[in-house]
């Protein structure tokens, strides 16, 4: 289509009016390159945050991801054992994503790609000392938060007995992984978050869909997330139904592992290649 030179700028292509023209322009997926500098750039504003910005945004998001564990639990209690209810059941997992996500909390998972690529393109060990103590300030502040919540399910008597056992079947279909497919499932999780990250820029009017449907898959899929998963682990601690040690090397570790490496090493590092000679 030809094109001409016109007062709005220097070509305009022929046969279309200049809001038309606009429209086009608006309505363009964002460049890989785009979507890179917008998380890029926010993850240099998260690196910079201080210590007490990101430990009580950290402790919020390790309470509001409780919600998914109850939410989960509530709906399984509810449709007790109808046709289908765990599919249906598996949709509770999201709402504690979408409370941190759309609230702005600081979720450990969601770091191991916002957070990691600015380091990436810097190639700094300075850069990678202020990843590490990132991680470290989330990290433990999810986890207080897991602790808060779990400690609030297991002893307030706040839920119904059939909850409680909800509750518990979830903690316990979780610890019967083992190690090894703790870490194998929590790298597709990671993936999963990183991909619901990288995705969330041009995802506009439609974030409640997108962070719905991701986060439902890795409930549907049995993935393990580290976060999620803690409020389950302390619970079945608290409760008695397992053991810290269990909890820990058995659950925690693997996943935490295997999260890091389905959103850092495999979906951060793969991003980045795919936009280095653009940027």
């Amino acid at each position: 289509m030809n094109k001409k030179t016109n007062e709005d700028g220097p070509t305009k292509q022929e046969g279309l009016s200049r809001e038309e023209v606009k429209s086009v322009k608006t309505r363009r997926r964002l460049r890989a390159a785009v979507v890179y500098e917008i998380i890029r750039t926010e993850g240099e504003g998260e690196l910079a945050r201080a210590f007490s910005a990101l430990w009580w945004s950290g402790v919020a998001a390790g309470i509001s991801i409780g919600f998914s564990v109850l939410s989960q639990a509530m709906l399984m209690a509810f449709l007790s054992d109808s046709p289908g209810s765990n599919i249906i059941a598996d949709l509770g997992y999201s709402v504690g994503f979408l409370i941190v996500i759309l609230s702005r909390q600081q979720l450990f998972t969601e770091n191991t790609l916002t957070a990691v690529l600015p380091v990436i393109s810097r190639r700094s060990w300075s850069w990678f000392w202020v990843l590490v103590r990132l991680w470290g300030i989330v990290l433990a502040a999810n986890l207080v938060g897991c602790l808060l919540v779990a400690a609030f399910l297991a002893y307030s008597n706040a839920l119904t007995p059939e909850i409680a056992a909800a509750t518990v079947r979830i903690g316990e279909h979780l610890m019967a992984n083992t190690p090894t497919e703790m870490f194998v499932k929590g790298i597709v999780s990671g993936w999963l978050i990183a991909a619901l990250v990288w995705m969330l820029p041009s995802a506009e009017g439609t974030e409640i869909f997108v962070i719905t449907l991701i986060t439902y898959l890795i409930a549907l899929g049995g993935f393990t997330h580290v976060i999620a998963g803690s409020v389950e682990a302390f619970y079945m601690v608290m409760t008695g139904h397992t053991g810290m040690l269990q909890a820990v090397f058995g659950f925690f570790i693997p996943t935490l592992l295997g999260n890091v490496a389905g959103g850092t090493i495999l979906f951060a590092v793969l991003s980045y290649a795919q936009v280095r000679d653009e940027v």
